[in-house]
């Protein structure tokens, strides 16, 4: 039998834990669940959808609240960041930084802000514009579609 190691006591550290309160969750797994019914059902998108998914499996890296990702190519196309007003500015920081950096090649990255039920998406190669937006031109749709039901 398998016995893991560990040596820290059995409590969380308040820098092991994650952001995720229900309606943050909500919004990933109706995101989620759309665009995988999409994917996997209908077919009608080329782009698999992967919540809480690393970006660059071989190391430590960024883990966007949802990635699509090509499953032949293994290249991301698109991220999405969930947030409320508080954390905007800093998800549209980790958006464009994702995009702009070069390594990844992802071409869209949106930013949903539950609060204001506003969407943001941003190009890579804006050079920082921030578009007020769900429409995703990768997808050819529109993503709010999805939170609306």
């Amino acid at each position: 039998m398998y016995h893991p190691h560990f040596d820290g006591p059995l409590m969380l550290h308040d820098d092991m834990g994650t952001y995720a309160p229900r309606i943050h969750q909500r919004i990933i797994a109706k995101l989620t669940a759309g665009l995988g019914y999409l994917y996997y059902q209908k077919k009608s998108i080329k782009l698999e959808p992967l919540p809480e998914t690393m970006v660059n499996e071989d190391q430590a890296s960024a883990t966007p609240d949802l990635i699509l990702v090509d499953p032949t190519t293994e290249f991301i196309h698109v991220v999405i960041e969930v947030c409320k007003t508080t954390g905007l500015k800093s998800d549209i920081q980790k958006v464009i930084k994702l995009l702009d950096n070069d390594l990844y090649d992802i071409q869209e990255g949106f930013i949903y802000d539950y609060k204001t039920e506003k969407w943001y998406r941003y190009k890579a190669g804006s050079g920082g514009l921030i578009d007020e937006s769900s429409w995703s031109d990768v997808l050819a749709l529109d993503l709010n579609e999805f939170l609306v039901f």
